[in-house]
């Protein structure tokens, strides 16, 4: 159990204390729900693209990171399709330092052209280097747009391309600041050795005079459900063959997100995996293979994907994963088997929540979807789980009418 404390400001910012005083240190998490999903069709990559410019000063503090190398501090952000997270880890002794320099950003930046030059350079930098010019770097810019056809996840986080970067103007980066960054549309997360007294107090200097905003209403179209099997063919210059297949899944909060994270699991968590234990090591069809889900709040996908051995052709490395899907479908998972994988997500929930970072992420991400609490509940949620449950929910999703295949063909 993860005890905390919750509070709101009268300009709607949220804010959470959770007391630790096992250490030191202390954390300052602000998650702002605005991600890909929000951005414009012809003006995607925004939300990261602000993510770098949020470093780039705001109006009362020009240089972001100096002042919090001089208390000791380090901090860092990031951006996927329905959320930026942003945090600082500091002495608690030097917490206010953080509540400053966040609340000016949340204020207002300083809107700098050339911030802004800086920063479209960086992200496309990045673009051309994570997804351009790396073998597989662009499987996530082709398999989105083939599982997505009218719902915005069908970009990548970085957006769909390079000139959406580079025409990004002063005007529209002021637009989405103004739409998406203000206190009704974040939540702040104080974790560490601090007090909840302490907390109010620097809350009511730093954040209540910060102006509400307007409450961004989110209202994106509903995928379709896919009636057709789709897939597609690329070639490049990649070491070796590889099959991505993207398998619809229902939503964060649907109660069948933890039966599809669970189900990934049994297929490919550890060594001991169905997925490592028939394709890899004894049928050797894979050199590698990996089932997950993407984490969406919304409906999101199942992935499975594995890098072909030499001389096994895409045919027979498709068919071998149908077959383990398929018995999903038809075989009752054995109760130890889903009980081991139960166990290992307990472990590792166990040992990150050791971490005061990962606490304080997870509190602002549980907030955001609705409950905080949540927290000290989704455990039990996957013990509720049963095999039927399993089994059924597999029969579901691994249908060919459901799968977006990718196939990567080497040209080596």
């Amino acid at each position: 159990m993860i005890p905390f404390e919750k509070f709101v400001l009268p300009n709607g910012l949220r804010v959470i204390v959770q007391e630790d005083h096992t250490s030191p240190m202390a954390v300052l998490n602000i998650i702002y729900d605005v991600g890909a999903k929000d951005e414009n069709p012809d003006q995607t990559g925004f939300a990261h693209l602000f993510e770098h410019l949020m470093f780039g000063g705001s109006i009362n503090i020009p240089s972001y990171d100096e002042p919090l190398q001089r208390v000791g501090g380090e901090n860092n952000a990031f951006t996927n399709n329905d959320f930026t997270n942003y945090y600082i880890q500091v002495p608690a002794v030097n917490i206010e330092t953080a509540f400053w320099l966040e609340s000016d950003r949340m204020l207002s930046l300083a809107f700098s052209e050339k911030s802004l030059e800086v920063q479209r350079n960086v992200v496309i930098e990045e673009f051309k280097q994570r997804y351009l010019n790396q073998p597989y770097g662009d499987v996530w810019l082709k398999l989105k747009p083939l599982a997505y056809q009218v719902h915005p996840y069908q970009w990548a986080t970085i957006g769909k391309e390079i000139s959406h970067i580079e025409n990004a103007q002063m005007a529209d980066v002021k637009a989405f600041f103004a739409k998406h960054y203000n206190p009704s549309n974040a939540v702040l997360v104080v974790a560490g050795a601090v007090t909840l007294a302490e907390v109010k107090s620097l809350c009511d200097k730093w954040f209540s005079p910060i102006p509400a905003g307007i409450k961004y209403e989110r209202n994106l179209p509903d995928e379709p459900i896919q009636l057709a099997e789709r897939s597609l063919k690329v070639y490049a210059k990649v070491p070796t063959d590889a099959i991505y297949k993207a398998f619809h899944i229902d939503s964060r909060l649907s109660g069948l997100y933890n039966t599809a994270d669970l189900i990934s699991d049994i297929l490919s968590r550890g060594e001991s995996s169905r997925l490592y234990q028939s394709l890899v090591k004894n049928k050797r069809i894979f050199s590698e293979i990996n089932a997950y889900i993407s984490g969406d709040i919304e409906p999101g996908l199942l992935i499975v994907e594995g890098k072909l051995m030499p001389g096994i052709s895409m045919e027979q490395a498709d068919e071998s994963i149908w077959i383990a899907l398929d018995e999903m479908k038809t075989d009752i998972v054995p109760v130890r088997e889903m009980q081991k994988n139960i166990n290992k997500l307990v472990s590792a929930f166990v040992f990150g929540e050791m971490s005061l970072l990962n606490k304080a992420m997870n509190l602002a991400y549980y907030e955001l979807l609705g409950d905080a609490n949540l927290i000290n509940v989704e455990l039990e949620q996957y013990q509720q789980i049963t095999v039927e449950a399993i089994q059924v929910y597999a029969q579901q999703i691994f249908r060919k009418e459901n799968c977006a295949t990718l196939y990567y063909h080497s040209q080596n």
